[in-house]
């Protein structure tokens, strides 16, 4: 597969909001040089609505085909939650693309083969039944670089299966692949200290959900 990343830019040549007026341009890398591959203007900075939101980023995955690398210079809300749902791999950098396309691309390669060696340690930190339908996990351990695997690998399956009525997640910030997932999905979370420098999520379907408090996410 040849080296594509997909990177929306301003008319200054510079990255620019997913949600501002740019357009976006596919790079490839041949014979150790970036050249624009493909680009085109997505109207995000004018949809109307949430619908005509989602269809502008249906469009725009079609338009990337295989390139699975995004970048911009902030990418936050239901644009973020449709590129990962979509398999992207998304990135928030300011400046020009060729000053930085070689560092993602050699970031990305370094973390492909750290998640293929990861992939034996996933079953090892995986959510633990406390109680009929209630589940507990620590993502501080993988948040502290200690496990070679991700958050998202180790969790995002489970979620995604729903066999669950609660999970407890422990953790030192909340990461942004699950803060997407719990705005645009059929969970709520509610977050709190623990004293302790960590934060605790408790997730529940929202269908069990009572009303929103202060501190749901």
């Amino acid at each position: 597969m040849p080296d594509d990343i997909a990177v929306y830019i301003g008319e200054d040549g510079r990255t620019a909001p997913l949600l501002g007026r740019g357009r976006l341009a596919v790079y490839r890398k041949e014979q150790s040089c970036w050249t624009i591959l493909k680009e085109k203007e997505f109207p995000l900075s004018r949809t109307p609505g949430l619908p005509e939101l989602r269809k502008i980023m249906t469009n725009m995955r079609d338009f990337l085909g295989e390139c699975k690398i995004f970048v911009g210079l902030s990418i936050t809300g239901v644009p973020y939650f449709e590129l990962e749902k979509g398999g992207f791999s998304v990135w928030e950098y300011e400046g020009n693309p060729l000053s930085f396309l070689d560092h993602i691309l050699a970031e990305e390669k370094d973390l492909q083969m750290r998640r293929a060696a990861g992939e034996r340690g996933v079953n090892q930190v995986a959510p633990v039944a406390v109680a009929e339908g209630r589940y507990r996990i620590s993502l501080i351990d993988i948040q502290e670089g200690n496990t070679g695997i991700t958050t998202k690998q180790a969790l995002l399956p489970f979620i995604r299966k729903g066999e669950f009525y609660e999970l407890e997640v422990l953790c030192s910030h909340v990461p942004p692949w699950l803060d997407a997932e719990l705005t645009a999905g059929n969970l709520c979370g509610e977050k709190s200290e623990t004293g302790n420098n960590e934060v605790r999520i408790t997730i529940i379907k929202k269908c069990c959900c009572q009303l929103a408090g202060p501190n749901l996410i």
